[in-house]
C-alpha cells in the first residue's frame, strides 16, 4: 500500500485511472475511515447534489467552476464504481466498454448505414433503439422507465413526451389544453375542503402544467427556477421599499397581488 501511495504522489499529472487508484487506497484498510465504510446509499444525495452544482456552473457560465464540478461528479461515478469493483461485479473499464457500445449502438446514422439528417429523425431513431436494446415490450413500459426519483415536474414532463410519442396528446391547434388546465383548477376549488381530495386534484393541475410547458417548448424546472428567483426579487424590493418609506411599513400591510404580480 505505501508503494501505491508513493506512486500517486510522484505523478506530475493525474487521470481517471488515478481517481479510481485514490479511491480504492482510500477504502483500504489503512485508509480513510469516512471513505471505507461508505455504501452506494450513503453517497446516493452526494451524487444528486453534485449534479445540481455542475448546473449552476453552466448557469454562471464558468468554465473553471464547470472543470471543478464535473470533477466531483466523475468522483461519484467512480466511486461507485470501485465499490462495485471490490464485489467484483464490474470495474471502471467495464463502464467505459458499456458507454462506448451503446453510443454506437444508438447512433447508427453515424456508425452505420441508417440514413438520418435531421433531429427529429434521430431522436425516433435513438427513442426505438432503446425501447429495443431495454427490452421494451410496450409504450407503458417507457413511461414506467422514467425515474421515480427525478423532480416531479421533470418527471411530469417527460411522462406527457413519451405519452405524446405513444399517440397521445392534446391537441396543438386548439384549447384544449387550456380548458383542462381550467378545468382541473376548478377541481382544486372544490376539493379544498379536503386535503386529501385536494392534494389529489393539485397533483393533477401540476401534470397539467408541466404538458403546457413541453408544448411550449420549455422547461417546467427551468420556468419555476427561473420564477422561484424573481419571487425573491420581488420581495426583497417590497422589503427594502417598506423600511425606505419612513412610515415604518411592514410587510403584513401589503397585498399578496404586489408579491404574486397576477
Amino acid at each position: 500500500m505505501e508503494d501505491r501511495k508513493k506512486t500517486i504522489l510522484e505523478k506530475k499529472e493525474y487521470n481517471v485511472y488515478d481517481i479510481a487508484e485514490i479511491v480504492r487506497i482510500l477504502r483500504s484498510e489503512n485508509g480513510c475511515p469516512w471513505d471505507k465504510v461508505q455504501t452506494h446509499s450513503s453517497i446516493r444525495q452526494d451524487m444528486i447534489e453534485e449534479a445540481y452544482e455542475v448546473v449552476e456552473a453552466i448557469d454562471c457560465d464558468s468554465a473553471e467552476m464547470l472543470r471543478e464540478e464535473l470533477g466531483d461528479v466523475m468522483l461519484q461515478a467512480v466511486f461507485h464504481t470501485v465499490i462495485e469493483e471490490e464485489k467484483g461485479a464490474f470495474t471502471l473499464d467495464d463502464v467505459a466498454d458499456e458507454l462506448c457500445r451503446k453510443l454506437i449502438v444508438r447512433h447508427p446514422h453515424v456508425f452505420g448505414d441508417v440514413q438520418a439528417d435531421t433531429v427529429d429523425k434521430v431522436l425516433t431513431n435513438w427513442d426505438a433503439i432503446k425501447k429495443e436494446t431495454k427490452g421494451q415490450e410496450t409504450f407503458t413500459d417507457t413511461l414506467e422507465s422514467v425515474p421515480k426519483n427525478f423532480p416531479a415536474l421533470m418527471r411530469a414532463q417527460k411522462l406527457g413526451k413519451r405519452a405524446s410519442r405513444a399517440g397521445i396528446d392534446f391537441d396543438a391547434q386548439g384549447d384544449e389544453l387550456y380548458d383542462a388546465i381550467s378545468k382541473a383548477l376548478d377541481a382544486v376549488k372544490a376539493a379544498e375542503a379536503d386535503k386529501k381530495d385536494a392534494s389529489s386534484e393539485l397533483g393533477g393541475l401540476l401534470l397539467l402544467c408541466a404538458n403546457l410547458a413541453r408544448r411550449l417548448g420549455c422547461d417546467a424546472e427551468e420556468s419555476l427556477a427561473d420564477s422561484c428567483k424573481d419571487f425573491i426579487l420581488r420581495f426583497k424590493e417590497l422589503e427594502e421599499k417598506g423600511g425606505e418609506d419612513g412610515k415604518g411599513g411592514k410587510l403584513s400591510d401589503l397585498s399578496a397581488s404586489e408579491l404574486y404580480p397576477y
